[in-house]
């Protein structure tokens, strides 16, 4: 039997399909884990940048195809487009069943207003300099290879994995003033609009923050990626949880403390439903 999680928004970006630093396997387990009302694609889902003929696996071809099948079962999908799979701007506004192709998305939580884009619009390399993006785009993830076999060779020696492309962006004094300037850039707007809830993808740093200023607050959340994080966003019970897979794996969304407060009901809710194929099976 199946287990799954019911939750009310799952979302995911920059799983980057099509190159060698996505990690598929890990990506269709967790979404194997899960029953969500809505699938937010934030992103940088298929790299139509580094696409090439002879590299796409069948692990990426059964990502589509699961986001697919999810939506066939009733889970309302929206792909908000990136700059690596900018190419389907052109169809933006288009609906395929229970699939829509948007720009950016706005919604209302629970009273809350929530606004989703990828965060490309703020990155003014590329804007002003698309080759030299899709130039570091090629160098990341030629590092990510690297690193891939760098990881091997410590499992197999017994130690931890070791992340290159992290050590690089903490260290750098740029890259950290990049990201700090665009969770700046992305809450400013997001209180000067009134939304409570700005969701990004696109600088792989996973996070979640209250936001001040003169003018208000707003809650910063980022989904990172599946490239070198493995992670997600879960919206449930009128709040928001990182979901980290190597953390989390195929654990509850709720943490201990928050039990205490739901009614069993909710909880049983939560926790589980018995898959439809095992169903048809009986």
């Amino acid at each position: 039997m199946k287990i799954k999680r019911k939750i009310e928004i799952a979302v995911i970006s920059d799983v980057h399909l099509g190159t060698f630093g996505c990690h598929a396997k890990q990506l269709l387990t967790y979404l194997n884990s899960i029953e969500p009302k809505k699938l937010i694609l934030n992103g940088d889902i298929i790299d139509i940048w580094q696409f090439s003929k002879r590299y796409f696996p069948s692990s990426h071809l059964k990502i589509i195809k699961k986001i697919i099948t999810m939506a066939s079962n009733g889970t309302e999908v929206i792909y908000i487009t990136g700059n690596h799979d900018e190419m389907l701007r052109k169809f933006s506004n288009s609906h395929i069943g229970k699939i829509s192709i948007v720009d950016k998305y706005v919604t209302e939580l629970d009273g809350k207003k929530a606004w989703f884009f990828h965060g490309d619009v703020f990155d003014v390399s590329i804007q002003n300099a698309k080759w030299l993006a899709k130039l570091g785009g090629y160098g990341y993830d030629l590092l990510i290879v690297i690193n891939r076999f760098i990881n091997w060779c410590l499992v197999n020696l017994g130690k931890e994995r070791y992340s290159l492309s992290k050590k690089i962006k903490n260290s750098v004094k740029g890259a950290v003033k990049y990201v700090n300037d665009f969770e700046e850039v992305a809450t400013d707007l997001a209180i000067e609009n009134g939304y409570d809830y700005v969701i990004c993808g696109h600088i792989h740093q996973p996070k979640m923050i209250i936001k001040a200023n003169k003018n208000g607050k707003t809650t910063y959340l980022n989904s990172g990626d599946w490239v070198e994080n493995f992670t997600a966003l879960e919206y449930q019970f009128k709040r928001w949880k990182i979901y980290n897979y190597n953390k989390d794996k195929l654990s509850p969304f709720f943490a201990d403390e928050d039990i205490k407060e739901m009614e069993i009901k909710d909880l049983i809710a939560a926790i589980t439903i018995v898959d439809q194929n095992t169903k048809k099976s009986k």
